[in-house]
């Protein structure tokens, strides 16, 4: 591979501009594509061995209701201290100013808190709900200006009005946040090569592939089901590891620009070397992203799909287009300046020549640097014991937010469980009189009555088909709260009892039962799609490195940091501790497919360091055959970079942790600080530490399994030898 690549960087470098144009013809002309197509996303969600699926169809055959698709808003009134909802004035108020608002032509209805009986048991609190014509994301803004405007009215009257629904709170997009990410990644680009113009041009070509990815995702969505999600996570990915595969590649050029090669052979030599790590890192980003497709869950597929093809993108610009960007500017790439900034990977001693202060640091004590990062992991990890998963809500945003607000006091009127209710179907055999079928319903309803943790159980309410009966259990606690999964528990395990003593079929279901399903079914999922993940991993690094002890190695590290990053996610997100520092205002879930995605994306990520650092560290000890020299070569030329890249990702995740969508901002946070724990802590403590401790036997591989494997030379041994024998001759 080493050998191919050399003559693709020569190659791009000699035919610099032809490259460069027929690179940029491709991205107008795939983005033209793409854009006059459009794209297709969708939010639904498969997921096939749901306990609550059969439930739901049952639900939807039995009480069907009329297709809505408009959005609305609901008005969460408050009415003043004096008076109460029942008080005639409060009525005509409330008539008056519904009202105003269906005087806009796109408002279908208005309905008052009297039409829907949805009146707190004291009288105080309310809720109308005006409904549009529209979809919820189609709501103008004039539309809901109007009442805004009416809401500040009653405000002033008063009362306590706040707004929420689907034609009012949408999905916050990002732009400005990402900006600060990519902003931050170039000044750190630029203090790494003291340069602008070379900071500026992994971020180039990181841009280009990352449109290139992104139209090819906007297709995508065309013929496979994608949620818009799928593009917020291929963007961070893409961007990310863009910026950091051109990184590797120009530092490499300029270590042998510095060594003393011309700039074709230097950019030849950088692409066979750092190219082939970045190929092979690359793959195994895209099988951890490809192997989301394990749980079999649709939107977890998609994901991985427009991840893996981002990350695709950015291999081939990183191999192709940076080879021919490096030909065209030269010179004035050459490193001119020593860099204070990394001093502590600089060389100490001229002797050696591999020496550095870090370097030195690390290998003179192994064990004491060893207790000390596994310790620090291992105490971070700890909250990751209670880890509950869910889906954000609105209980999760700032109280500056009207959508907060509202929320707050629904809970004050109705309830911490009026946000979580549960929807039990209650199944007759049918063959008896119906007066016994309601006699068994009646029994049932009284049974529920007597769990704890239940507020409020409905009357029966029956289908269409007069054997299945709906009842609505509302709990005591809200939709996240681990009672209130419990409840749910035990009217599962309550079922069979109340089929063989009262012949009544149960079933649970509703949109809080869902979500808990949901949440379990990605829980279980993990160990299947780790183990898938990192068996196919192991099995590459052995390749790669022809090491046993080090794909091991690799892999526990990669355990540490994941359990650290999830356990650092639970103390902040759903302990609630230090969450304001993070935009996170108040405690919640955290979120269902979060870990899931945190073993895919962190894990090709950290296999991104593990190979350029460790490569480095194989080609010095097939050089030399001394295992300390060959860790202390591999923090000297690899340290900095691996510095570098990890400050740039967690700088790029940084921008989206600080989207206002929830589920971006999740995925931002938890990636930023898995890189945190993986780069600064794994890579660069632990590995060297552990590398020394195992000294040669690091690098054992038996005989025949040696014959058996492959020989990728990613480090370009091959390529190396020729030109110093070309030299020689």
């Amino acid at each position: 591979m080493a050998k191919m690549l050399y003559r693709l960087g020569w190659w791009s470098a000699k035919n610099r501009l032809k490259v460069i144009w027929i690179g940029l013809l491709s991205l107008l002309v795939t983005a033209g594509f793409a854009l006059s197509i459009g794209p297709a996303f969708g939010e639904g969600s498969s997921m096939p061995g749901l306990k609550s699926q059969d439930a739901l169809e049952l639900l939807s055959k039995e009480f069907p209701s009329p297709k809505d698709d408009g959005g609305k808003i609901q008005m969460v009134m408050k009415t003043p201290w004096h008076e109460d909802l029942s008080a005639s004035s409060a009525r005509q108020f409330i008539q008056q100013n519904l009202k105003i608002i269906a005087k806009d032509t796109s408002v279908q209805s208005t309905v008052s808190p009297y039409d829907t009986k949805t009146i707190s048991e004291d009288q105080t609190i309310g809720v109308a709900t005006i409904n549009y014509k529209v979809a919820g994301d189609e709501v103008t803004d004039q539309s809901k200006e109007r009442v805004e405007q009416v809401a500040h009215a009653m405000r002033d009257a008063g009362w306590e009005v706040e707004l929420t629904g689907t034609g009012y709170v949408q999905m916050e997009t990002g732009g400005a946040t990402e900006a600060i990410g990519i902003l931050f990644a170039f000044i750190i680009l630029s203090i790494t090569f003291t340069s602008f113009l070379t900071g500026m041009l992994p971020i180039i070509t990181a841009i280009v592939g990352l449109v290139l990815g992104l139209m090819g995702v906007l297709l995508a969505s065309n013929v496979t089901e994608m949620t818009s999600s799928s593009l917020s996570l291929a963007a961070m990915l893409g961007l990310a590891v863009g910026i950091d595969y051109a990184l590797f590649i120009v530092s490499r050029f300029r270590q042998q620009r510095a060594e003393g090669y011309g700039i074709h052979e230097s950019i030849a030599i950088a692409n066979a070397t750092a190219g082939s790590s970045v190929v092979f890192a690359g793959i195994t980003v895209i099988i951890g992203l490809i192997g989301l497709s394990v749980a079999q869950i649709s939107f977890l597929t998609a994901m991985g799909i427009a991840g893996a093809l981002c990350v695709f993108t950015a291999v081939i610009t990183a191999i192709v287009i940076v080879p021919a960007i490096l030909g065209l500017l030269g010179k004035r790439l050459d490193p001119e300046k020593k860099n204070r900034f990394l001093s502590l990977f600089v060389s100490k001693s001229k002797k050696t020549g591999v020496d550095s202060r870090w370097g030195s640091f690390v290998t003179r004590r192994p064990w004491s640097i060893l207790v000390i990062g596994a310790g620090l992991l291992a105490i971070v990890a700890s909250p990751f014991s209670h880890l509950n998963l869910g889906m954000p809500d609105d209980a999760q945003k700032s109280t500056a937010k009207t959508e907060r607000r509202a929320y707050d006091l629904l809970s004050e009127g109705f309830g911490a469980g009026y946000h979580s209710p549960i929807i039990v179907l209650a199944k007759t055999s049918g063959n008896e009189e119906n007066d016994s079928n309601t006699e068994k319903i009646n029994q049932v309803v009284s049974e529920f009555k007597k769990f704890p943790n239940v507020a409020s159980v409905s009357p029966a309410i029956p289908g269409s088909s007069g054997e299945v009966s709906m009842i609505r259990i509302i709990p005591s606690t809200g939709a996240h709260d681990v009672q209130t999964k419990e409840l749910v528990e035990q009217i599962r395990s309550k079922a069979p009892e109340m089929q063989k003593e009262q012949d009544v079929q149960v079933m649970v279901t509703g949109s809080t039962v869902v979500s808990i399903d949901i949440s379990q079914k990605l829980n279980d999922a993990i160990p299947k799609f780790g183990l898938v993940v990192v068996g196919l991993a192991f099995v590459l690094l052995m390749v790669v490195f022809r090491s046993l002890l080090v794909p091991i190695k690799a892999v526990l590290g990669f355990v540490l940091s994941f359990m650290a990053t999830l356990g650092f996610v639970v103390y902040v997100v759903q302990d609630g501790k230090l969450g304001h520092w993070f935009g996170f205002e108040a405690p919640g879930p955290v979120l269902n497919f979060l870990p899931i995605i945190v073993v895919g994306v962190l894990f090709g990520l950290a296999m991104d360091y593990e190979v350029f650092l460790v490569s480095r560290m194989r080609e010095e000890y097939k050089h030399t055959g001394n295992a300390r020299r060959a860790v202390l070569a591999g923090i000297k030329n690899s340290g900095a970079v691996v510095t570098s890249a990890g400050l740039i990702m967690i700088s790029v995740f940084t921008g989206f942790m600080m989207a206002e969508d929830p589920i971006v901002k999740s995925m931002g946070f938890a990636l930023a600080f898995g890189i945190l724990f993986d780069a600064f802590v794994v890579r660069l403590m632990l590995v060297p530490a552990i590398m020394t401790i195992l000294g040669k036997s690091a690098w054992y591989l038996p005989k025949w399994l040696d014959r058996l494997i492959p020989n990728l030379d990613i480090e370009g041994e091959s390529v190396l030898q020729e030109l110093e024998r070309d030299k020689a001759a």
